[in-house]
């Protein structure tokens, strides 16, 4: 293991290097983020998937104490199958967003925005996330998890004269800082009963019941506010369209797994035995989760939002995945247990490499077209048909269709959920269903909101003069989306070989794998049992190909006759513009109308100069619900803190006269 201690410290040390670097990229040396601090950003992620598929491949936990830290309390980093599945996760989306920002930061290269922040801080951040993953111990891992807010945060607000940015990235900064709260307090329950904040004490401790709760309680919180779950998700669409586009795709693909690795290492590994009512939570926030950022993504018509909504869509399917884990271990069905944190692993690691992809695609349009706006787009697979062919990928992809990565995930998440059967209690017997239910459901609207994202911007004509002038992007940006692209039909394909490698973390964690799902071969797929499912995703491929090989003959022979292609009868009118296409809004506009209970729609109709003028504006009820009445409430304590301020010194004596007394009573109780 210690070639796997080598790549690990390289990549923290190219991470280091990368960020050191980026600050002497100023407007006199702009090539040195793409030709120096980018590169070793690459390195950097290369050196962290060969760590962590060298630890996998060994399935050994090896710990490594560092010269750092308090003489007390030193740094320790701990290299096992849990952060060794995470480390390759973090490492293959820096090095496919390294080689796409080579060409993606030309254009701030010719503008007012400075080189060396952006540089600076993206090799902080990923230094960051990798430190979070390897920490054995609560001080290391609460450094490295502030890190990663605060360096992410200047990279929201890089583009800072925008003040929708700022807005952004101080929600953010103000959401991430209560994250850590909640976790420091759950670390600190764990450290009370087990007399240290290293990990190895933590697993020793063994709180009572009502204090595991206490801890549960605050360590899904914190990590659920990082992962973007609802209610607490207010942060994520407005600070991940904010930042560049390569390092959204980080934010999304990378920093929200940290977040779910963060409830695994805590949750599965330090806090002892597990409980089936922390699981029920877990599916009920993951199910209404799932449901409402589907339905927000739906609703979008900025691509860039759209993408964000549909992370709070992604990621409470991942925790709906371990809440089911939870239920399962927590009644004593270890083997259900497994496959649902399998499937719940899978799925996070599919997120990454198509969320990743889909966001490379959405800064690729904004870089040639300089659009966001999905109703401004139109006709871009005509120029731009290499970002249109892997976008398309990615919205396959995400909408959970065969043979690519996201069907397996999902359909491993409702095989699981099919074996409620097994459980003795009729509340579980009948929730579980419910949120099987959910889960189907958000999966048909995901896509259709990935058919509305791909068909308003790819097909038709162009809708605007900047989009009709776009053209191809520069060959990095397309190799980094080619490198998410194949990886996500790879790991659609061969779903065997990845379950086999997710099955050493449930080992690790559960002290159980699932060996039966390889059983029929690498060709099948039987999580449960051959006899109760199985899935072929090679047979899936290849009968698509031989479907598209025997039409391909049919035409070629003359059997099927060629479509004529001409412009559509037009009624005698003028002939078809880009007006009468179908526009983002207005596709739409049934889905609203069904689920407008879940949203706030204000849709007024203005007169106007000339006609009518129609306004929709679509937001979150959670803001109503949750935030406003914390603001006001917050609002009314400050008016009455500023009383206390009356500008005169006998007030302000008196009111620490009060002070020291109410302490010297509490001291003597």
């Amino acid at each position: 293991m210690n070639v796997a201690w080598t790549l690990a410290t390289a990549s923290l040390g190219l991470a280091l290097a990368s960020s050191a670097t980026g600050l002497l990229a100023t407007s006199h040396r702009p090539a040195l983020l793409r030709g120096l601090s980018l590169p070793l950003f690459a390195f950097s992620g290369l050196a962290a998937l060969a760590c962590g598929l060298l630890v996998l491949a060994h399935d050994t936990t090896t710990i490594l104490q560092l010269p750092l830290g308090l003489p007390w309390l030193p740094w320790q980093l701990r290299l096992d199958a849990l952060s060794g599945f995470f480390l390759a996760l973090i490492g293959v989306l820096a090095l496919a967003a390294a080689i796409y920002g080579t060409g993606y930061v030309r254009d701030f290269e010719r503008g007012r925005d400075q080189l060396p922040p952006l540089g600076a801080f993206s090799g902080l951040f990923l230094l960051g996330m990798l430190l979070v993953i390897m920490a054995d111990g609560a001080f290391l891992f609460m450094f490295a998890w502030e890190l990663m807010t605060l360096s992410s945060y200047f990279l929201v607000a890089f583009q800072h004269e925008n003040a929708a940015n700022r807005r952004a990235a101080f929600l953010y900064l103000l959401m991430g800082h209560i994250s850590g709260l909640c976790i420091l307090l759950a670390f600190g329950v764990l450290a009370g009963f087990g007399g240290g904040f290293a990990f190895a004490a933590m697993r020793a401790a063994h709180p009572d019941f009502l204090w595991a709760g206490v801890a549960f309680a605050l360590a899904f919180t914190g990590f659920g506010i990082k992962a973007g779950l609802v209610p607490l998700h207010a942060w994520l669409p407005e600070a991940h369209p904010a930042a560049p586009s390569h390092i959204s795709a980080l934010m999304s693909g990378a920093m929200l797994k940290v977040a779910v690795y963060g409830f695994l290492r805590f949750v599965f590994d330090l806090l002892g035995p597990l409980h089936w009512q922390w699981g029920v939570a877990v599916l009920a926030i993951g199910s209404v989760s799932a449901l409402l950022g589907v339905l927000l993504a739906l609703m979008q018509t900025d691509l860039k939002r759209l993408l964000a909504y549909s992370s709070v869509e992604n990621l409470g399917i991942i925790f709906i995945g371990l809440g089911l884990a939870l239920i399962f271990l927590g009644t004593g069905h270890r083997l259900l247990g497994t496959l649902a944190l399998v499937a719940a692993l899978y799925h996070a690691l599919n997120h990454a490499l198509f969320k990743g992809l889909l966001f490379m695609g959405a800064g690729a349009i904004l870089h040639s077209a300089h659009e966001r706006d999905l109703d401004q787009m139109g006709g871009l697979l005509r120029r731009m048909p290499w970002t249109g062919t892997f976008f398309l990928i990615g919205s396959l992809a995400i909408s959970g269709l065969p043979p690519l990565n996201g069907f397996v995930s999902e359909w491993l998440i409702f095989q699981a959920a099919l074996q409620t059967w097994q459980l003795e209690s009729g509340l579980l017997r009948s929730l579980i269903p419910v949120a099987a239910a959910v889960l189907a459901l958000s999966a048909a609207l995901a896509a259709a909101a990935f058919v509305k994202a791909y068909g308003v911007a790819f097909l038709g004509q162009a809708r605007s003069r900047h989009v009709r002038r776009a053209r191809r992007v520069p060959l990095s940006m397309r190799v980094g989306q080619g490198l998410l692209a194949a990886l996500c039909v790879a790991a659609g394909v061969f779903p065997t070989t990845v379950i086999a490698w997710l099955g050493k973390v449930a080992q690790e964690l559960l002290g159980a794998g699932l060996p039966q799902a390889g059983g029929q071969g690498w060709l099948w797929l039987t999580p449960v049992s051959p006899a109760t499912a199985s899935y072929s995703a090679s047979g899936v491929l290849v009968a698509l190909l031989a479907l598209a090989a025997l039409a391909a003959w049919l035409v070629r022979r003359g059997a099927v006759r060629r479509v004529r292609r001409c412009d559509a009868w037009d009624c005698g009118l003028a002939p078809p513009t880009p007006r009468m296409q179908y526009t983002a809004t207005g596709f739409a506009q049934p889905l609203r109308r069904v689920f407008g209970a879940w949203l706030r729609v204000d849709e007024t109709v203005d007169p106007a100069e000339g006609g009518l003028r129609y306004r929709l504006q679509t937001s979150d009820r959670c803001w109503t619900l949750f935030y406003t009445p914390v603001v006001r409430l917050l609002d009314r304590m400050t008016r009455l803190v500023t009383r206390m301020q009356a500008g005169h010194l006998r007030v302000y004596l008196a009111w620490t006269l009060g002070t020291l007394l109410l302490l010297l009573w509490l001291v003597t109780l």
